[in-house]
């Protein structure tokens, strides 16, 4: 059984890694190719964007990752038509919540939103244009999230991993060619970034041209609509939390930063941020793992079967975060330069910088692996705290030090997340919460 489980554990584990590819890699692709061809401050413009980005994948989780569960208890209980009412309203809401951003965001209200996330004059113009396609592109993105999660659920992590490879290396071609040849500056750049999300959609939807794949098409009723629905949102409400959590943080960390440490400091921080896509890229898969087998298991009622997979699940992420750390660790001006960085005063201050982010991410990634490992048992109140706490105490930490201690701020997420094991930790104890399958 154990060896049956770990097979599976690694075949999700990969596809759901390449999946966060197309959610978090295409940024950090659009970072050094805009670095290296446009300006350190084109660098800085696309993670001015990312409160955008996060936002989208906040609704993803909200939506996909829920049913996503749901799909999986369902299908692990032989329940076909459960599975197939809980698809069906989640591409639905999928669908329509993407339009509505691409219409308010991208078409209607662009230069409002541009302003409302860059305050520096020499950098909004380029922010401006990014931020524009990738509105407009809004469907793309959340539907290619969304039908990555239901293609793994229902059996074909293959061709999850096929779609999101193509994905980024369309993405990878056409910003060259939109950029360097067509003159196109950083608007190519997030194109470039959408019409791969069109090509990775056309290949997921391949998987239903197999007759075996059909058990979960889409049917189309409205019996039990809105229990479905509530049902959907509140078994995504963690992550989503989580994820709307964080948008703020990006948003109150950019305006932070950019106010206490001017252009320079941005660019540094810019660079943080892609770090943490690097980090989000086995996280991201671990806990989508988590999430699909997992409840495989606890559906199937095998508490054993859960906790094997718990304990991959962090032997994994530990394994990963050394190795990230140590490579940051000796070569930090190695990813400045990647990132098309040549000034000095921006080489020296990025070195230190990242080593301490390096550090900063490895208790992030335990406590958000430890809030799916509640949300597996149940422990529903411990999960939505985590949410919560995860993105929220970095802004006051960040705050304060801007204030009292501006030659310190790079450690507030580092003392942020300390705070929050310690609290977490003594909730536990004195909760005297036990992980075990409720019967």
């Amino acid at each position: 059984m154990d060896n049956d489980i770990n097979k599976q554990f690694y075949r999700f584990l990969w596809a759901y890694i390449l999946v966060a590819l197309s959610g978090c890699l295409g940024t950090v692709v659009d970072g050094i190719i805009v670095g290296n061809l446009i300006s350190e401050d084109g660098v800085s413009a696309i993670n001015l964007s990312t409160p955008i980005t996060q936002f989208i994948f906040t609704m993803h989780l909200l939506i996909n990752a829920g049913a996503g569960m749901l799909v999986a208890y369902a299908l692990g209980q032989k329940k076909i038509d459960d599975a197939r009412r809980y698809f069906t309203r989640a591409l639905s809401l999928t669908v329509s919540l993407g339009l509505v951003l691409s219409i308010i965001g991208g078409l209607i209200f662009p230069n409002q939103t541009a302003s409302m996330l860059c305050s520096n004059e020499q950098i909004l113009p380029l922010a401006r244009d990014y931020m524009q396609v990738l509105l407009i592109g809004c469907p793309a993105f959340i539907l290619m999230w969304g039908l990555s999660t239901m293609v793994g659920v229902n059996g074909s992590p293959r061709l999850v991993s096929l779609a999101v490879i193509i994905d980024n290396a369309v993405n990878l071609c056409l910003d060259i060619v939109f950029i360097k040849w067509f003159g196109w500056g950083i608007t190519g750049s997030s194109a470039a970034t959408v019409i791969g999300h069109l090509v990775g959609i056309a290949i997921l939807l391949t998987h239903w041209r197999n007759p075996e794949n059909r058990r979960l098409v889409p049917v189309f009723t409205t019996d039990g609509l809105v229990a479905s629905w509530k049902r959907i949102i509140s078994q995504g409400a963690p992550l989503a939390v989580a994820s709307i959590c964080l948008t703020l943080l990006l948003f109150s960390a950019n305006k932070i930063v950019l106010t206490t440490t001017g252009r320079t400091g941005i660019f540094v921080f810019a660079l943080c941020m892609n770090l943490l896509q690097v980090y989000n890229l086995f996280l991201s898969g671990t806990c989508q793992t988590l999430q699909s087998l997992g409840a495989i298991q606890v559906g199937e009622g095998n508490d054993a079967g859960v906790r094997t997979v718990i304990k991959r699940g962090f032997r994994f992420i530990t394994v990963a975060m050394i190795v990230t750390c140590l490579l940051v660790w000796i070569y930090p001006q190695g990813i400045a330069r990647l990132f098309g960085c040549d000034e000095p005063e921006m080489l020296s201050q990025s070195a230190p910088v990242l080593r301490v982010f390096a550090l900063s991410f490895i208790p992030f990634c335990y406590i958000y692996v430890l809030m799916i490992v509640y949300k597996l048992y149940s422990q529903h109140r411990m999960a939505l705290f985590i949410s919560f706490a995860l993105s929220l105490t970095v802004i006051p930490v960040l705050w304060i030090m801007s204030k009292y201690t501006p030659q310190h701020i790079w450690y507030s997420y580092l003392i942020a997340y300390i705070i929050e094991a310690v609290v977490i930790f003594a909730l536990h104890k004195g909760r005297h919460i036990q992980f075990e399958l409720k019967k």
